[in-house]
């Protein structure tokens, strides 16, 4: 009786383990970066979302205070009452060619303005 020797291929080898484990684990580090990256850029809309809606109600008050004569015209700035007080606002009133109109901006800004973390609204009112 001659002994032969039966290889049987049933499992995957070593290389092959090595190959699919690295190439998950770059699906991992890939996945984890952009969950990462999700988070910030919600973070800074809910900032952007947060700025456009005090820009809004400063800019009706600036409007309703102005058209009533209780306000003057001038530039302003401040910070927000809590729980906003890490925004501030600013405004901006330039003349216009029509003489009785002025353009107002209202900026809200939070951080750094040179890193554009701000939101500007453009109106007009009457003197």
């Amino acid at each position: 009786m001659k002994a032969t020797a039966i290889f049987r291929k049933d499992g995957f080898t070593l290389l092959e383990i090595m190959i699919a484990l690295a190439i998950v684990s770059i699906a991992l580090v890939t996945l984890l970066s952009l969950g990462n990256r999700s988070i910030r850029v919600n973070g800074r809309l809910q900032k952007i979302t947060r700025a456009t809606l005090l820009a809004q109600d400063k800019m009706t008050e600036v409007e309703v205070l102005s058209q009533s004569g209780g306000k003057s015209m001038d530039n302003e700035q401040g910070v927000f009452d809590k729980p906003f007080d890490g925004f501030r606002w600013r405004t901006t009133f330039t003349d216009t060619p029509l003489p009785s109109i002025k353009q107002i901006t209202v900026t809200v800004l939070w951080g750094d303005e040179d890193r554009n973390q701000k939101v500007d609204i453009t109106s007009f009112v009457t003197d």
